[in-house]
Protein backbone atom coordinates (compact mmCIF):
# COMPACT_ATOMS: atom_id res chain seq x y z
CA UNK A 1 0.00 0.00 0.00
CA UNK A 2 1.90 3.10 -1.19
CA UNK A 3 2.48 6.10 1.07
CA UNK A 4 4.21 8.96 -0.73
CA UNK A 5 5.21 12.50 0.24
CA UNK A 6 5.68 15.18 -2.43
CA UNK A 7 7.27 18.44 -1.32
CA UNK A 8 5.42 21.15 -3.24
CA UNK A 9 6.94 24.11 -1.42
CA UNK A 10 9.93 24.21 0.93
CA UNK A 11 10.68 27.94 1.30
CA UNK A 12 10.43 30.03 4.42
CA UNK A 13 8.28 33.20 4.45
CA UNK A 14 8.79 34.28 0.83
CA UNK A 15 9.33 32.33 -2.39
CA UNK A 16 12.69 32.14 -4.10
CA UNK A 17 13.53 31.14 -7.64
CA UNK A 18 14.20 27.61 -6.35
CA UNK A 19 11.60 27.20 -3.61
CA UNK A 20 7.86 27.85 -3.36
CA UNK A 21 6.18 28.65 -0.02
CA UNK A 22 5.13 25.81 2.27
CA UNK A 23 3.03 22.91 1.02
CA UNK A 24 3.31 19.13 1.34
CA UNK A 25 1.17 16.62 -0.55
CA UNK A 26 0.69 13.12 0.87
CA UNK A 27 -0.82 10.27 -1.12
CA UNK A 28 -1.99 7.15 0.66
CA UNK A 29 -3.57 4.40 -1.46
CA UNK A 30 -4.89 6.98 -3.89
CA UNK A 31 -6.22 9.44 -1.30
CA UNK A 32 -4.70 12.92 -1.47
CA UNK A 33 -4.01 14.95 1.67
CA UNK A 34 -2.56 18.46 1.52
CA UNK A 35 -0.66 20.09 4.37
CA UNK A 36 -0.58 23.89 4.04
CA UNK A 37 -1.04 25.73 0.76
CA UNK A 38 1.35 28.60 0.20
CA UNK A 39 1.12 30.95 -2.76
CA UNK A 40 1.15 29.11 -6.09
CA UNK A 41 0.43 25.68 -4.65
CA UNK A 42 -1.95 24.78 -7.49
CA UNK A 43 0.81 25.41 -10.03
CA UNK A 44 3.19 23.19 -8.06
CA UNK A 45 0.57 20.46 -8.06
CA UNK A 46 0.40 20.62 -11.84
CA UNK A 47 4.15 20.90 -12.20
CA UNK A 48 4.89 17.84 -10.06
CA UNK A 49 1.94 15.72 -11.14
CA UNK A 50 0.03 15.25 -7.90
CA UNK A 51 -3.33 16.16 -9.39
CA UNK A 52 -6.07 18.02 -7.50
CA UNK A 53 -7.86 15.08 -5.92
CA UNK A 54 -7.51 16.34 -2.35
CA UNK A 55 -10.02 15.26 0.28
CA UNK A 56 -8.55 17.13 3.25
CA UNK A 57 -6.40 20.25 3.64
CA UNK A 58 -4.58 20.62 6.96
CA UNK A 59 -3.55 24.19 7.79
CA UNK A 60 -0.88 24.65 10.47
CA UNK A 61 -1.40 28.42 10.92
CA UNK A 62 -2.65 31.42 9.03
CA UNK A 63 0.56 33.18 8.04
CA UNK A 64 0.45 34.06 4.37
CA UNK A 65 3.20 31.73 3.24
CA UNK A 66 1.06 28.80 4.41
CA UNK A 67 -2.41 29.83 3.21
CA UNK A 68 -2.28 32.34 0.34
CA UNK A 69 -2.51 29.50 -2.17
CA UNK A 70 -5.96 28.48 -0.93
CA UNK A 71 -8.11 30.89 -3.01
CA UNK A 72 -6.30 29.99 -6.22
CA UNK A 73 -6.43 26.29 -5.43
CA UNK A 74 -10.18 26.43 -4.84
CA UNK A 75 -10.66 28.32 -8.12
CA UNK A 76 -8.64 25.69 -9.97
CA UNK A 77 -10.70 22.91 -8.41
CA UNK A 78 -13.91 24.69 -9.43
CA UNK A 79 -12.68 25.15 -13.02
CA UNK A 80 -12.09 21.40 -13.06
CA UNK A 81 -15.80 20.89 -12.22
CA UNK A 82 -15.17 19.53 -8.76
CA UNK A 83 -18.29 18.44 -6.90
CA UNK A 84 -16.75 16.46 -4.02
CA UNK A 85 -16.60 18.25 -0.65
CA UNK A 86 -13.31 19.51 0.75
CA UNK A 87 -12.55 19.55 4.47
CA UNK A 88 -10.13 22.21 5.71
CA UNK A 89 -8.68 21.79 9.20
CA UNK A 90 -7.33 24.87 10.96
CA UNK A 91 -6.23 25.83 14.50
CA UNK A 92 -8.82 26.79 17.11
CA UNK A 93 -9.85 30.43 16.85
CA UNK A 94 -9.02 30.84 13.15
CA UNK A 95 -12.21 29.62 11.48
CA UNK A 96 -13.56 33.12 10.74
CA UNK A 97 -10.28 34.23 9.14
CA UNK A 98 -10.05 31.09 7.06
CA UNK A 99 -13.66 31.41 5.93
CA UNK A 100 -12.89 34.95 4.75
CA UNK A 101 -9.94 33.61 2.78
CA UNK A 102 -12.05 30.86 1.21
CA UNK A 103 -14.57 33.52 0.10
CA UNK A 104 -11.90 36.08 -0.81
CA UNK A 105 -13.12 36.47 -4.39
CA UNK A 106 -16.61 37.44 -3.28
CA UNK A 107 -18.41 34.22 -4.10
CA UNK A 108 -18.58 30.83 -2.49
CA UNK A 109 -16.83 27.81 -4.04
CA UNK A 110 -19.02 25.73 -6.34
CA UNK A 111 -18.48 22.66 -4.14
CA UNK A 112 -18.94 22.15 -0.38
CA UNK A 113 -16.09 23.37 1.84
CA UNK A 114 -16.20 22.37 5.50
CA UNK A 115 -13.95 24.16 7.99
CA UNK A 116 -12.97 22.23 11.11
CA UNK A 117 -11.11 23.83 14.01
CA UNK A 118 -8.60 21.63 15.84
CA UNK A 119 -6.26 21.93 18.79
CA UNK A 120 -3.41 19.92 20.24
CA UNK A 121 -4.55 16.40 21.09
CA UNK A 122 -7.48 16.40 18.67
CA UNK A 123 -7.94 13.83 15.93
CA UNK A 124 -8.50 16.05 12.92
CA UNK A 125 -9.47 13.20 10.60
CA UNK A 126 -10.18 9.53 11.24
CA UNK A 127 -10.09 7.17 8.25
CA UNK A 128 -10.53 3.39 8.09
CA UNK A 129 -6.88 2.51 8.71
CA UNK A 130 -5.24 5.70 9.94
CA UNK A 131 -5.84 9.05 11.58
CA UNK A 132 -4.41 12.54 11.34
CA UNK A 133 -3.69 13.97 14.78
CA UNK A 134 -3.18 17.64 15.59
CA UNK A 135 -0.51 18.58 18.11
CA UNK A 136 0.55 21.81 19.78
CA UNK A 137 3.42 23.76 18.26
CA UNK A 138 5.28 26.84 19.49
CA UNK A 139 4.93 29.63 16.95
CA UNK A 140 4.02 33.32 17.30
CA UNK A 141 0.38 32.77 16.34
CA UNK A 142 -2.30 30.12 16.79
CA UNK A 143 -0.68 27.01 15.34
CA UNK A 144 -0.69 23.23 15.29
CA UNK A 145 1.25 20.48 13.59
CA UNK A 146 -0.17 17.25 12.19
CA UNK A 147 0.78 13.58 12.36
CA UNK A 148 -0.53 10.92 10.00
CA UNK A 149 -0.46 7.70 12.03
CA UNK A 150 -1.54 4.37 10.57
CA UNK A 151 -3.21 1.68 12.67
CA UNK A 152 -1.24 -1.42 13.57
CA UNK A 153 -1.46 -4.12 10.95
CA UNK A 154 -2.48 -7.68 11.66
CA UNK A 155 0.28 -10.04 12.72
CA UNK A 156 1.69 -12.56 10.28
CA UNK A 157 -0.39 -15.70 9.82
CA UNK A 158 1.61 -18.90 10.43
CA UNK A 159 0.08 -21.22 7.86
CA UNK A 160 2.45 -24.06 8.66
CA UNK A 161 1.52 -23.99 12.34
CA UNK A 162 -2.19 -23.80 11.50
CA UNK A 163 -1.93 -26.92 9.36
CA UNK A 164 0.01 -28.69 12.12
CA UNK A 165 -2.91 -27.94 14.46
CA UNK A 166 -5.30 -29.50 11.94
CA UNK A 167 -6.92 -26.34 10.61
CA UNK A 168 -8.15 -27.09 7.06
CA UNK A 169 -7.09 -24.72 4.31
CA UNK A 170 -9.96 -22.32 3.60
CA UNK A 171 -12.29 -19.94 5.44
CA UNK A 172 -11.02 -20.91 8.89
CA UNK A 173 -7.62 -19.44 7.99
CA UNK A 174 -9.26 -16.08 7.35
CA UNK A 175 -11.28 -16.23 10.56
CA UNK A 176 -8.18 -16.89 12.61
CA UNK A 177 -6.32 -14.06 10.91
CA UNK A 178 -9.27 -11.77 11.69
CA UNK A 179 -9.04 -12.66 15.37
CA UNK A 180 -11.77 -15.30 15.66
CA UNK A 181 -11.31 -18.73 17.27
CA UNK A 182 -12.35 -21.73 15.15
CA UNK A 183 -13.59 -25.19 16.07
CA UNK A 184 -12.29 -28.24 14.24
CA UNK A 185 -14.33 -31.33 13.33
CA UNK A 186 -13.06 -33.19 16.42
CA UNK A 187 -14.18 -30.36 18.70
CA UNK A 188 -10.72 -28.88 19.22
CA UNK A 189 -10.71 -25.08 19.43
CA UNK A 190 -7.83 -23.17 17.85
CA UNK A 191 -7.35 -19.60 19.05
CA UNK A 192 -5.86 -16.77 16.94
CA UNK A 193 -2.86 -16.28 19.22
CA UNK A 194 -1.75 -19.83 18.39
CA UNK A 195 -1.23 -19.01 14.72
CA UNK A 196 -1.08 -15.22 14.40
CA UNK A 197 1.93 -13.16 15.40
CA UNK A 198 2.03 -9.86 17.24
CA UNK A 199 0.47 -6.82 15.51
CA UNK A 200 2.89 -5.02 13.23
CA UNK A 201 3.25 -1.24 13.34
CA UNK A 202 1.94 0.93 10.56
CA UNK A 203 3.69 4.02 9.22
CA UNK A 204 3.68 7.59 10.46
CA UNK A 205 4.58 11.04 9.17
CA UNK A 206 4.88 14.11 11.40
CA UNK A 207 4.68 17.61 9.90
CA UNK A 208 5.35 20.52 12.26
CA UNK A 209 4.72 23.61 10.16
CA UNK A 210 6.47 26.62 11.74
CA UNK A 211 7.63 26.12 15.31
CA UNK A 212 10.33 26.35 17.89
CA UNK A 213 11.37 22.93 19.22
CA UNK A 214 8.25 21.55 20.97
CA UNK A 215 7.67 18.61 23.29
CA UNK A 216 4.41 17.70 21.58
CA UNK A 217 6.32 16.92 18.39
CA UNK A 218 8.11 14.16 20.28
CA UNK A 219 4.96 12.75 21.84
CA UNK A 220 2.49 12.73 18.94
CA UNK A 221 3.80 9.58 17.23
CA UNK A 222 5.90 6.64 18.34
CA UNK A 223 9.17 6.67 16.38
CA UNK A 224 7.81 8.28 13.20
CA UNK A 225 9.07 7.05 9.87
CA UNK A 226 9.43 10.64 8.66
CA UNK A 227 9.62 13.90 10.59
CA UNK A 228 9.17 17.03 8.46
CA UNK A 229 10.41 19.82 10.72
CA UNK A 230 10.83 23.59 10.55
CA UNK A 231 14.51 24.33 9.89
CA UNK A 232 14.26 27.95 8.83
CA UNK A 233 17.78 28.85 9.95
CA UNK A 234 21.26 27.41 10.29
CA UNK A 235 23.40 27.89 13.40
CA UNK A 236 24.48 31.36 12.33
CA UNK A 237 20.94 32.63 12.96
CA UNK A 238 20.06 30.61 16.07
CA UNK A 239 19.11 33.71 18.06
CA UNK A 240 16.81 34.89 15.31
CA UNK A 241 15.22 31.45 15.19
CA UNK A 242 14.27 31.81 18.85
CA UNK A 243 13.07 35.39 18.43
CA UNK A 244 10.86 34.58 15.44
CA UNK A 245 9.50 31.27 16.79
CA UNK A 246 11.29 29.03 14.32
CA UNK A 247 13.90 26.27 14.60
CA UNK A 248 17.39 25.64 13.32
CA UNK A 249 18.40 22.54 11.40
CA UNK A 250 20.41 21.36 14.41
CA UNK A 251 17.40 21.78 16.71
CA UNK A 252 15.23 19.86 14.25
CA UNK A 253 17.73 16.98 14.36
CA UNK A 254 17.72 17.01 18.16
CA UNK A 255 13.93 16.75 18.16
CA UNK A 256 14.17 13.92 15.61
CA UNK A 257 16.53 12.06 17.94
CA UNK A 258 14.22 12.42 20.91
CA UNK A 259 11.23 11.34 18.83
CA UNK A 260 13.11 8.32 17.47
CA UNK A 261 12.42 9.40 13.89
CA UNK A 262 13.82 7.20 11.15
CA UNK A 263 14.07 10.02 8.59
CA UNK A 264 14.23 13.81 8.86
CA UNK A 265 13.27 16.35 6.20
CA UNK A 266 14.26 19.98 6.85
CA UNK A 267 11.62 22.47 5.67
CA UNK A 268 10.87 26.19 5.49
CA UNK A 269 14.38 27.26 4.46
CA UNK A 270 14.90 31.02 4.79
CA UNK A 271 15.53 33.01 1.61
CA UNK A 272 18.76 34.21 3.30
CA UNK A 273 20.30 30.94 2.21
CA UNK A 274 19.23 31.41 -1.43
CA UNK A 275 19.90 28.19 -3.35
CA UNK A 276 22.36 26.76 -0.83
CA UNK A 277 21.29 24.81 2.25
CA UNK A 278 24.44 22.78 2.70
CA UNK A 279 25.05 24.13 6.20
CA UNK A 280 21.57 23.04 7.26
CA UNK A 281 22.28 19.52 6.07
CA UNK A 282 25.73 19.34 7.65
CA UNK A 283 24.61 20.69 11.01
CA UNK A 284 21.61 18.35 11.22
CA UNK A 285 23.74 15.34 10.30
CA UNK A 286 26.25 16.21 13.02
CA UNK A 287 23.67 15.40 15.70
CA UNK A 288 21.16 13.03 14.04
CA UNK A 289 21.33 9.68 15.81
CA UNK A 290 20.18 7.57 12.89
CA UNK A 291 21.61 7.00 9.44
CA UNK A 292 22.84 10.42 8.29
CA UNK A 293 21.75 9.51 4.76
CA UNK A 294 18.21 9.71 6.12
CA UNK A 295 18.48 13.49 6.63
CA UNK A 296 17.57 15.69 3.68
CA UNK A 297 16.77 19.24 2.67
CA UNK A 298 14.19 18.39 0.01
CA UNK A 299 13.94 20.38 -3.18
CA UNK A 300 10.52 21.38 -4.47
CA UNK A 301 9.12 18.41 -6.32
CA UNK A 302 11.13 15.82 -4.43
CA UNK A 303 9.20 12.67 -3.55
CA UNK A 304 9.78 10.28 -0.65
CA UNK A 305 8.26 6.81 -0.46
CA UNK A 306 7.51 5.65 3.08
CA UNK A 307 7.96 1.88 3.45
CA UNK A 308 6.58 -0.20 6.29
CA UNK A 309 8.96 -0.41 9.26
CA UNK A 310 9.41 -4.17 8.76
CA UNK A 311 9.94 -3.76 5.04
CA UNK A 312 6.84 -5.78 4.17
CA UNK A 313 3.36 -4.85 2.94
Amino acid sequence: MPLRVTFLGTAGAIPTTERNPSSVFVTREGEGLLFDAGEGTQRQMMRFGTGFSVSHLFVTHLHGDHVLGIPGLLETMAFNDRTEPLAIHTPHGTRRQLKSLVNALGNRPSFPVRINEVGGGDVAYRADEYEVRAFATDHDTRSVGYALVEDDRKGRFDRERAEELGVPVGPKFSKLHEGESVELEDGTVVDPEQVVGEPRPGRSIVYTGDTRPAEATIEVADEPDLLIHDATFADDMADRATDTAHATARQAAEIANRAGADRLALMHISSRYAGYAGDHLEQAREVFAGDTENVCVPDDGQKLEIPYPDGEA
